[in-house]
C-alpha cells in the first residue's frame, strides 16, 4: 500500500487543550496533513522559525494573549502565510478587521468537522499546497493565458485562429492540463502582442 503524502503541514495555536488535541487529533486522522500544535505564541513563532507551516489555525481569545498582534506579527514576518481565524467571539467588526490583514478565512466557534474540512480544501487549493513546481507552473501560466484572452473577449476558438494552435491544445493549455510548447508560446504571445517574457513574468512564479 502507498503512503499518503501529506498535502499541507498545518500549525495550530489555541490555549484550550481538549481543543487544541480534538483538532490535532481530527487532522492527523484526515490522513493528509501534518499537524503541530502550539498553546503559546511564542511556541508558534518558534515552530515556524524551525520549519514553517503551510497553513495557521490560530484562535483570536486567548486569555493574556492577542490574536490580533500574535496574526499582525505572524504576517510581518511571514507575508503571504495562510492564516485561518478561530474563534469563540465572532463578530462583523472582528472579521472586517481580520479580513484587512489579509487572513484567508474565519472559523467561528462552534464550526463542525465539515466546515473545517471545506476551509482547509479551499485553502490547499488556493495556495496550490500539495503541487509540484511543475503543476503550479501549468496552473499559473493557462490561468494567466485564459485571462488574456477573456480581457480580449476571445473564445477558444477565436485564440485558435489567430495561433494557428487546436481549440483542445488551447483548452489543454488555460486548464493547467499542458504546459504549451516553445512554439506554442511563441505563437500565443504574438496572438496578445506580448512578448513571451511578459506573459512569464505575470504568472508570480
Amino acid at each position: 500500500m502507498m503512503e499518503m503524502v501529506a498535502v499541507a503541514d498545518i500549525a495550530v495555536l489555541d490555549d484550550d487543550f481538549d481543543f487544541r488535541n480534538y483538532i490535532e487529533d481530527f487532522l492527523k486522522d484526515e490522513g493528509v496533513y501534518t499537524v503541530r500544535a502550539f498553546s503559546t505564541a511564542e511556541e508558534l513563532f518558534s515552530g515556524c522559525e524551525e520549519r514553517l507551516p503551510d497553513i495557521v489555525l490560530l484562535d483570536m481569545k486567548m486569555g493574556e494573549t492577542s490574536g490580533e498582534k500574535v496574526l499582525e506579527q505572524l504576517l510581518a514576518r511571514w507575508p503571504g502565510m495562510c492564516v485561518i481565524i478561530v474563534t469563540g467571539y465572532p463578530s462583523l467588526e472582528d472579521m472586517r478587521a481580520t479580513f484587512k490583514l489579509k487572513v484567508f478565512d474565519y472559523l467561528a466557534k462552534p464550526f463542525s468537522l465539515a466546515q473545517l474540512r471545506q476551509v482547509l480544501k479551499n485553502a490547499v487549493a488556493a495556495f496550490g499546497l500539495g503541487k509540484s513546481p511543475q503543476d503550479l507552473l501549468r496552473d499559473r501560466l493557462g490561468h494567466s493565458i485564459k485571462m488574456l484572452r477573456v480581457q480580449r473577449d476571445w473564445s477558444l476558438k477565436d485564440l485558435a485562429v489567430q495561433t494557428k494552435l487546436s481549440v483542445s491544445q488551447i483548452s489543454a493549455i488555460e486548464r493547467g492540463t499542458n504546459l504549451p510548447s516553445i512554439e506554442s508560446l511563441l505563437a500565443i504571445s504574438r496572438a496578445f502582442d506580448k512578448k513571451p517574457s511578459e506573459i512569464l513574468a505575470g504568472i508570480d512564479f
